[in-house]
């Protein structure tokens, strides 16, 4: 395996040069940038790698070798020697059709051989976890899915997914990896702490949340924000909810705002709630955010050995980016140093992050996370 980046520092991708890429004759090309950067260079790299599979999305935030950017594309080519690649995408037609639309993913991809799956959806009008949901009812729990949701620099506006086809704002796509020289692990952890009291769901329908013990929802929340109710939806970024068991045990699952409605009262997040659960607002600090993100590599790490090259694919929520400012680039730096110089970086800052939290367990929608998935291949 071969693992070759070259990131675009300029507004007009379409006319940059990816010979030096396109000579590793990749069989997988990941792509992640901010909007025009992505939207432009759609058709330059179908010319460049028309051999290749293009995946990727818009991000909040790019990541790379060199750290986090902003405003960038940040290109990485995969020369596969032992790990052969399907993708399969298809149009997401309202929020409803997330989980239908999980299942045509996995539906295309051939069960024989299927190691893994890496899935990158639009970020805005979508049910994460019910995409997620319909691909597990196809392929099972048994196959590791990472990935995540799309953003567009905080606008919560409109997000686009890359593909074959080009770029899309209302496409899903995914990538199955096949082979037995594949090596495929993964970590997952947040550093948010909770605070406050737990309060009881007593009325949501998936993915929107309308009442908190009795009251609307949106009334209970900007109470708990003060002054910075003032800037939702994006403030809520800084305010996640932990998801509670109805025994209030803890679910290990945080939930972000997506949006808000002044008239329901009602508030909707970016994965499924559970119905007779409970929820408590979290908070956090730079130091535990970047504490988070190790343990999240040392976990992926921990998989697998990886010797040679390996990738290094980070999805972190832009929540985290807005909490640490200019000290974000410290959790990519964390993550770097427990891989070593044998791994290559990439990844971007997205509005919902997909993986499992440890080996052998089922994947979920995680909020508010750094997760971490290493693709290597066997000497």
């Amino acid at each position: 395996m071969r693992v070759s980046q070259l990131t675009l520092h300029t507004t007009e991708p379409a006319g940059a040069d990816f010979a030096a890429l396109a000579a590793t004759q990749p069989q997988l090309v990941l792509a992640f940038g901010a909007v025009d950067a992505l939207k432009g260079a759609a058709g330059a790299l179908a010319a460049a790698f028309p051999q290749a599979h293009r995946i990727g999305c818009s991000t909040a935030g790019e990541i790379s070798a060199s750290g986090v950017s902003d405003g960038t594309l940040v290109v990485t080519a995969l020369a596969l020697a032992k790990t052969r690649v399907e993708q399969v995408s298809t149009e997401l037609k309202t929020m409803e059709d997330s989980q239908p639309a999980g299942r045509r993913l996995a539906s295309g991809l051939s069960r024989d051989g299927l190691r893994a799956i890496l899935v990158f959806g639009q970020g805005v009008h979508i049910n994460g976890s019910a995409m997620l949901a319909g691909m597990i009812e196809v392929v099972g729990k048994d196959i590791p899915i990472t990935g995540g949701l799309a953003g567009d620099g905080g606008a919560f506006a409109q997000t686009w997914v890359l593909d074959d086809q080009g770029a899309s704002s209302d496409r899903l796509a995914c990538v199955g990896l096949y082979g037995e020289g594949l090596t495929f692990s993964h970590g997952s952890f947040g550093g948010w702490s909770p605070f406050g009291p737990a309060r009881k769901v007593t009325r949501c329908e998936n993915n929107v949340l309308f009442e908190l013990d009795g009251e609307p929802a949106l009334a209970v929340y900007r109470r708990y924000l003060g002054e910075h109710a003032k800037g939702l939806p994006a403030s809520g970024l800084l305010f996640p909810f932990a998801m509670l068991g109805s025994d209030h045990s803890e679910r290990g699952l945080i939930r972000t705002i997506l949006g808000i409605d002044e008239a329901a009262g009602s508030l909707t997040l970016a994965g499924d709630i559970e119905p007779n659960g409970y929820l408590k607002l979290m908070h956090a600090n730079t130091d535990a955010l970047v504490d988070g993100a190790e343990a999240a590599a040392q976990a992926a790490k921990d998989m697998h050995q990886a010797a040679g090259q390996s990738l290094a694919l980070l999805v972190s929520c832009v929540g985290r980016k807005l909490v640490m400012g200019g000290r974000v680039d410290e959790e990519v730096e964390a993550v770097g140093e427990v891989f070593g110089q044998g791994a290559t970086l990439a990844g971007f800052y997205s509005y919902g992050e997909i993986s499992p939290f440890v080996r052998a367990t089922e994947c979920k929608l995680h909020n508010q996370t750094m997760t971490v998935t290493c693709i290597a291949e066997t000497p």
